[in-house]
């Protein structure tokens, strides 16, 4: 989220690098610019860092930018179930260390726009992955819990990881499903703490109170890291393990 969360990523990496010795690191990186869409300066510091995938959501097209590099990006995915002839990819295969991680992006639409079926999107896609790939993460951005928790259930057992993106709360629902998918409603935000979902308290309160209009700004404050550690079981692309990541930067500058 915005030059903080960049800050916060830069940071942390390294030593979450170490800790967990990834193979493969997704980043969502949709409000990286300023919170609204994403530069092709900003995806390549992401990957100069160590990030090996970025998924995007509905704010994709904020930074027209985008529209100059996505086709020649195939390491970012924007939600597959926009409409037919969108730029950019819906999937793509993410190869690292060794390892392989097919990434799927989709998009709710309960409380956002109505673009098409992200459950039909995900039958279609991932059966034609499972036919290569055994290990498969899905990025579901979307507003509503309950359609969150609906994708969990519809995909267990078919996607290794679907891990929830968009209202910036990391939620306290990790689990692995019964049939070895991990799921997570949000991945909470890497960005401004001390704001309203990363942006200025005093605009998004004036809207609250006023509902006038107002320039939501990203807030400048100290930062906090959300995140989530999934291991995968290199046969069966089950779920063995997940741990959720939280890192404040108040104790981050204290370790």
């Amino acid at each position: 989220m915005g030059s903080v969360g960049r800050k916060a990523l830069k940071a942390t990496l390294p030593s979450l690098k170490t800790k967990y010795n990834p193979h493969i690191i997704i980043a969502n990186g949709e409000n990286a610019a300023s919170g609204r869409g994403i530069t092709q300066s900003i995806a390549k510091d992401f990957f100069d860092w160590g990030v090996h995938g970025i998924t995007l959501g509905n704010h994709t097209w904020d930074n027209k930018e985008i529209f100059d590099f996505i086709d020649d990006e195939p390491r970012m995915v924007r939600p597959a179930n926009f409409p037919p002839g969108t730029p950019g990819l819906g999937h793509t295969i993410i190869k690292a260390n060794g390892k392989e991680l097919a990434i799927v992006n989709l998009q709710g639409r309960t409380f956002l726009p109505a673009i098409d079926c992200p459950f039909r999107a995900s039958d279609e896609i991932i059966d034609q992955l499972r036919k290569k790939h055994k290990h498969i993460l899905v990025d579901f951005h979307a507003e509503a819990t309950s359609e969150k928790i609906a994708m969990g259930w519809h995909l267990d057992g078919r996607a290794s990881i679907v891990v929830g993106t968009h209202t910036h709360v990391q939620s306290n629902d990790d689990t692995i499903l019964p049939n070895g998918t991990a799921y997570l409603t949000d991945a909470g935000m890497v960005g401004p703490r001390e704001g309203i979902l990363g942006m200025e308290r005093d605009a998004v309160l004036r809207k609250f109170k006023t509902q006038l209009p107002v320039r939501f700004q990203v807030d400048n404050g100290k930062w906090h890291f959300h995140g989530v550690f999934v291991q995968l079981d290199d046969a069966t692309g089950k779920a063995l393990k997940m741990e959720k990541i939280r890192i404040l930067e108040d104790d981050w500058i204290m370790d």
